[in-house]
């Protein structure tokens, strides 16, 4: 897989796809996502926590970056284009059907894998990052705050949070692997544009 970067198309062939504030928004919880991703490897392998050490300090970033999570798309419910976006990102239809049957088949052809602005597996993978984020702040409450829960449910909460954790970073090593494939999809959200001719092969049911 080739990781060059395609030539941009002129500006006249390009189509508007996401705006500063939902490109900002993607941003701030990718860093903040990857800052609780990083500080849990060095905190749970002993080969990094040995490397790293200032564990105190580590505890302490994981936990910060974890309760910030939410703010990024909090603050961004204040775009018109970021709310809009998430109504898209919420609504299955037919057409999603078949794109995952397509996914799921690895069937290859564009024609059999119809997608509005988002294609059915990146409405999975939001749905599911959201749900595991908030399961996520939950389960770090409850082992933070000790005094508040007893025993058994701090006991099933470090359970499930270590396990979801190692999930997680499974599921986003995908989601960059990906992005990676997708030279233009990184351009969109980089620029905020995409070319025309990408629009109409990847999302032929957006209308921009």
């Amino acid at each position: 897989m080739s990781l060059r970067a395609e030539t941009p198309a002129p500006p006249s062939a390009r189509v508007h796809r996401f705006t500063h504030a939902e490109r900002w928004v993607h941003r701030i919880t990718a860093a903040l996502m990857g800052a609780c991703v990083v500080t849990a490897a060095c905190l749970y392998i002993p080969q990094l926590a040995v490397l790293v050490g200032r564990r105190e300090l580590v505890v302490r970033i994981h936990e910060c970056a974890g309760l910030a999570l939410p703010v990024p798309v909090l603050l961004g419910l204040a775009s018109r284009a970021f709310r809009a976006d998430l109504r898209f990102l919420n609504r299955f239809g037919p057409h999603d059907r078949m794109w995952l049957r397509a996914a799921l088949v690895r069937d290859k052809r564009r024609s059999s894998r119809p997608a509005g602005k988002f294609n059915a597996g990146q409405k999975v993978y939001a749905a599911w990052i959201a749900g595991a984020t908030l399961v996520m702040l939950g389960t770090g409450l409850m082992m933070w705050f000790t005094h508040l829960t007893p025993l058994m449910w701090r006991t099933s909460a470090t359970f499930v949070h270590d396990w979801l954790a190692l999930t997680i970073g499974v599921v986003l090593a995908g989601h960059i692997g990906m992005a990676l494939g997708d030279p233009e999809a990184r351009r969109g959200l980089r620029t905020g544009s995409v070319s025309r001719e990408w629009a109409k092969r990847e999302h032929p049911l957006w209308r921009p």
